[in-house]
């Protein structure tokens, strides 16, 4: 079993900044990439960035040179530094990680629970 565990989620106002992190844990061998998404009310879910175990970062065109992706392979923990915040960047944001359990040969995809990041204008 696999739990990701999201937070710093709230409310900001058009400008500001928020971190989000999110902590995977259970019975995790290894984990080849953690990432995170989103989802705006009556759109789809959509990748904002995503680090690899290797560090090698990917990004939306939409956040990039505000949104800086983080992570900590000790502690299977990834960050999302959110600056300059606009009121599109209002959704829930979502935890993604893609790893092989102790009981797998196969990776799976496993998501937090999702965290409201709202922006005011």
């Amino acid at each position: 079993q696999v739990q990701l565990v999201e937070s710093g989620g709230g409310l900001v106002q058009a400008g500001g900044s928020l971190r989000l992190s999110c902590a995977a844990s259970g019975s995790i061998f290894s984990i080849n990439a953690m990432g995170w998404y989103r989802q705006a009310p009556g759109k789809q879910r959509e990748l904002v960035a995503a680090i690899t175990s290797g560090g090698s970062t990917n990004y939306a065109d939409s956040v990039k040179g505000r949104f800086t992706i983080s992570g900590d392979n000790a502690k299977n923990t990834v960050y999302l530094q959110m600056n300059s915040l606009k009121p599109e960047d209002t959704a829930v944001y979502y935890c993604n990680a893609n790893l092989f359990t102790i009981r797998t040969t196969f990776p799976y995809d496993y998501w937090g629970q999702g965290t409201q990041v709202t922006v005011s204008s």
